[in-house]
């Protein structure tokens, strides 16, 4: 019984995509749902005005998703990593790159996400050859049917070793599978992996007084020490080898720790959603977040998650 429950509930997603095909066809010329003209430019000036503190991040996925969009004929599919700790951006630059591709952004139901523990929570050899016969079709058909779709995996560092190995053959370097062409399509990895190693050296590098902005990808081997600490962790789905051994991630990029000012930032930004600007009440709120290490309070614990929460006690009805 335990097992038909789950087969159910995840097939659920597959029926939505029928359900949608029919939608599609009495829609016909009235959808909207489709890809924007790519406009590097605006994607730039979008991230820049949009994610905070993450110029690493910033620099490589408006390069990497702009060449990209412009290449009409891909070698591969356009597959990123994001790794860093909670509430730094991870999350929100997938939406910030949906709304830049497609003309309903993130609510385009050309992009899929799936979050490991919910979608993919058991673990037996026979729910694990479920999950990945299903995720197999899940992708396939959804390319079949719109050759630029966009796939978002959370906690990829939480997915069954299985599940990523029965990815492999869409991220590859392969003209068709089964008569279709998966080189346009765009996969997303959100992983806390590595995070030590990137707060250790963004941390260092604050205790140096060197300026934050300075910090690289090849600073320290900042990319070769994310490597290890993926593969050092045996509970992680990320040491499946196919994955970084076969060059199938195009970009490890990491998200650094938040500083107050990142924070504040944020508040700001949530309050131009409200329509309200107040700068002391800004700096308050970003203050009342929790920072570390104990002695230096340099880095928000939390990112710029619970910020709107936090704000919300400031404003008067």
């Amino acid at each position: 019984m335990k097992s038909g429950r789950i087969f159910v509930l995840f097939l659920m997603l597959p029926i939505v995509t029928v359900e949608t095909g029919v939608f599609d066809f009495f829609s016909g010329f009235f959808d909207n749902d489709k890809l924007r003209p790519f406009n590097s430019k605006g994607f730039g000036k979008d991230l820049r005005k949009s994610l905070y503190g993450q110029h690493i991040a910033l620099e490589t996925i408006l390069k990497a998703v702009s060449g990209f969009m412009k290449d009409s004929n891909p070698p591969k599919p356009l597959v990123l990593s994001l790794h860093g700790p909670s509430g730094v951006g991870k999350t929100y630059v997938t939406k910030i790159i949906a709304r830049n591709i497609y003309e309903m952004g993130e609510m385009s139901k050309h992009v899929h996400t799936f979050i490991t523990t919910y979608h993919f929570p058991h673990k037996t050899q026979t729910e694990s050859a479920m999950y990945e016969s299903q995720l197999k079709q899940w992708i396939h058909g959804n390319v079949s049917s719109f050759p630029h779709s966009m796939f978002i995996f959370d906690e990829m560092d939480k997915m069954n070793p299985h599940l990523i190995e029965a990815m492999k053959p869409f991220l590859d370097y392969m003209p068709h599978i089964d008569g279709v062409s998966f080189r346009k399509a765009i996969f997303i990895f959100l992983s806390n992996a590595g995070q030590d190693k990137i707060v250790n050296l963004a941390l260092d590098f604050w205790r140096k007084g060197k300026v934050r902005e300075e910090m690289q990808i090849n600073t320290e081997e900042m990319e070769t020490h994310i490597y290890e600490q993926i593969f050092n962790d045996k509970s992680s789905g990320f040491r499946q080898p196919c994955l970084i051994d076969q060059h199938l991630v195009d970009h490890i990029i990491p998200f650094l720790p938040l500083e107050l000012r990142h924070v504040q930032w944020c508040v700001l930004a949530e309050m131009a959603s409200l329509n309200i600007i107040d700068l002391d009440v800004a700096h308050t709120v970003a203050k009342e977040m929790s920072y570390y290490p104990p002695e230096e309070k340099i880095f928000s614990i939390k990112g710029c998650k619970t910020v709107r929460q936090k704000l919300m006690l400031y404003i008067d009805d």
